[in-house]
């Protein structure tokens, strides 16, 4: 397939099991999804790799597959010549050894990444599509630059979680216009690495409703026993708790505060009324879900798999990231983003705000700053 795309990878660490490692090597090798394997429609043909650490399995998978490491991000875009000679980039800027701030974020240099990728597009003189992993940055500051240089350029942006394009038990997508008073989704882990999932779980869901998107006024984040004093004061719904937690198979027994002693919450108070929360139940759950209550009163809920049902073939495969890579892989053919870049930013921005209340207190935090207006694609 000689006509093939070229892509280049900016990554910043490749291990068994990285993000790099679960996305490029697909890029690579192919994509395992229900209906059989895919191979890819796009050629990768460069690396950057930032920390070549002692576990790193990038530098033999490149030379397996005859793909060029470059020595800087500039030489991987231009293949060594002096423009831009790519047609896609996916920047996987997650693992490393980086600094961590005192708000417990891990200082990735996605935006550092991103500038030099836009230095050799407007260069160049030509724009191509670039897929951001993850949220899109640490700051609000540097996440709003990233999103606006690219719509500058007219380079078309992706970035986020694989979590809204993986498997849902039972199948839900609100419909566009969708009447939504309440919405919660549930996670668990760090506050940050997987804070962020949650919060994509509830936006790619509530993006949908009755007006679109018109951004988030104020976060507050709770911990500990103030989240369930928060639910019997009525600033969130434990129903809705209980109903995503419901969907979830792989749950023990008994009640969450038997098993998750440092819940934490953050509540999300959209411009246009909706109440929205991100609750992060470490201990009870090792899966998503979420939950909504609708204008008629009815309460929805659904499970968010974060892995096929393949059984063992399954099994360190990390098959959801096949159909976040396709996702990318049809941007990179079509020249148009699969998923709104709105929602990440504004996923982006209220994590942040998540932790800066935190760290400041646990204080209701205002946010006139993510007016973050859109509406879902189709």
């Amino acid at each position: 397939m000689p006509d093939r795309k070229k892509i280049a990878a900016i990554v910043t660490e490749y291990f068994a099991g990285s993000h790099a490692d679960v996305i490029v090597t697909k890029f690579l090798k192919g994509f395992p999804t229900d209906n059989g394997f895919q191979a890819p429609r796009v050629e990768i043909v460069s690396m950057y790799i930032d920390q070549v650490a002692e576990q790193d399995i990038g530098v033999e998978i490149a030379a397996e597959h005859e793909v060029p490491i470059y020595p800087s991000i500039v030489g991987a875009l231009r293949l060594g010549g002096e423009s831009l000679a790519v047609d896609g980039v996916l920047l996987i800027g997650e693992h490393g050894d980086y600094a961590w701030n005192e708000k417990e974020q891990q200082l990735f240099p996605r935006k550092a990444f991103l500038e030099q990728i836009c230095g050799v597009m407007a260069t160049s003189g030509r724009s191509v599509p670039v897929f951001n992993d993850k949220h899109l940055s640490y700051n609000w500051h540097d996440a709003l630059w990233m999103v606006e240089r690219m719509a500058s350029l007219g380079a078309p942006l992706m970035a986020g979680s694989s979590l809204p394009v993986c498997w849902r038990n039972p199948w839900l997508e609100h419909p566009a216009g969708t009447r939504i008073d309440e919405a919660l989704s549930v996670g668990f882990s760090g506050l940050e690495i997987y804070g962020f999932h949650t919060l994509e779980v509830l936006q790619c869901m509530v993006e949908n409703r009755l007006g679109g998107e018109s951004g988030v006024k104020a976060v507050t984040c709770l911990e500990g026993e103030a989240v369930w004093e928060a639910a019997a004061e009525g600033l969130w719904s434990r129903d809705l708790a209980e109903a995503a937690c419901a969907a979830i198979e792989n749950r023990p027994q008994g009640r969450i505060e038997d098993h998750c002693s440092e819940p934490a919450i953050a509540l999300i108070e959209y411009r246009d009324g909706l109440r929205g929360s991100a609750l992060m139940l470490d201990g009870y759950i090792e899966d998503l879900a979420y939950s909504a209550r609708l204008g008629d009163g009815q309460v929805v809920a659904t499970e968010f798999f974060a892995q096929g049902h393949g059984g063992e073939d399954d099994v360190g495969a990390h098959a959801h990231f096949a159909y976040l890579s396709l996702n990318v892989e049809e941007m990179f053919l079509t020249g148009e983003a699969t998923v709104p870049v709105e929602r990440t930013l504004l996923s982006t921005g209220v994590l942040e705000a998540m932790l800066d209340s935190r760290h400041t207190g646990h204080r209701r935090l205002e946010t006139p700053w993510l007016d973050v207006c859109y509406a879902s694609l189709p």
